[in-house]
């Protein structure tokens, strides 16, 4: 099976790399162009093709801005049969669907959470439950037939990073198993009905308050390592610990310092906040900051 493999950041080089170490015959790779990274403006690679370039650079890499007529012909020069893509970042053309099955892993349990932003979502939702879904995909967003879902139980808090670490390799497992057994599946059509939809994160998505403690950890979660969650202020707050869902203070309200950490009451809930940075300066733990603003116990955090 000519496999041709459509992916950009470390959740798709983790599938890439299973599917490489199985044996699938990876005739090419197309992934977003090198960006300019850092002061000088060096141009870096995606994950998928530093991988690539580092293990196996016998495989073409195709780099297109968009897929266009000129990348259409180059995808079909290399005569695919399945096309597998995992977080490439834009939009396929019908042309490029229709020229052979194109197998979407997608970080959720579907008809759940379809768009950017899957593991974000599941995380804010606190499900009791995470899962990834292989789709064959049509001309919409995330509503192809379903080939295949892996899931597990929730056994800790989760952060973004740690989630998509665990579920990239369930991906990847999943995947590889559905390339496997492909001619055996039966599709399953999507209960459409039940579809609920998640949206591209911005930075402003990390604004939180101190009205309930549960809310602002469920963000600290989903947004780690960005955009983080920060204050009206623009104080972003690190390291948080959820210690109580049902008391009430004060919002802001600083209760008592822990080690170098905070506790800091919210209408709803306690957090605990190890770290602390102010717009423009480093981040410093809890209670240097509150050291520095001279802020005491019973003081407002804000």
């Amino acid at each position: 099976m000519r496999v041709l493999f459509m992916g950009t950041p470390q959740f798709a080089r983790v599938v890439l790399q299973q599917l490489v170490l199985e044996g699938f015959d990876i005739v090419g790779l197309v992934t977003q162009p090198s960006k300019p990274f850092g002061r000088h403006h060096t141009p870096k690679d995606s994950a998928t093709k530093a991988f690539i370039l580092e293990n196996h650079p016998n495989i073409p890499i195709l780099e297109p801005h968009k897929i266009d007529a000129k990348a259409l012909q180059a995808i079909a020069a290399l005569k695919p049969d399945k096309i597998v893509v995992v977080a490439y970042g834009k939009i396929l053309p019908q042309a490029l669907l229709d020229m052979a099955p194109c197998l979407n892993l997608h970080g959720s349990i579907l008809p759940q959470f379809r768009g950017a932003s899957p593991m974000q979502e599941m995380i804010l939702h606190d499900l009791p439950q995470f899962g990834v879904s292989v789709i064959l995909m049509d001309a919409q967003m995330d509503t192809g037939d379903i080939l295949g879902v892996a899931s597990f139980e929730k056994d800790k808090d989760y952060n973004l990073q740690d989630l998509g670490a665990r579920l990239a390799l369930l991906g990847a497992e999943l995947m590889a198993s559905v390339l496997r057994n492909y001619e055996d599946i039966t599709p399953t059509p999507q209960e459409h009905s039940q579809a609920t939809y998640c949206k591209k994160i911005s930075k402003v998505d990390g604004l939180v308050d101190f009205s309930e403690a549960r809310q602002v950890y469920l963000k600290y979660l989903a947004y780690y390592p960005w955009p983080g969650v920060f204050l009206p202020s623009g104080l972003k707050l690190f390291g948080l610990e959820l210690l109580s869902v049902a008391q009430e203070h004060p919002e802001g309200k600083i209760l008592t310092l822990d080690g170098e950490g905070v506790l800091v009451g919210c209408a709803k809930g306690v957090l605990k906040i190890a770290q602390l940075q102010a717009p423009g300066k480093q981040k410093v733990a809890a209670k240097s900051y509150l050291s520095g603003k001279r802020l005491k116990i019973g003081d407002i955090l804000s």
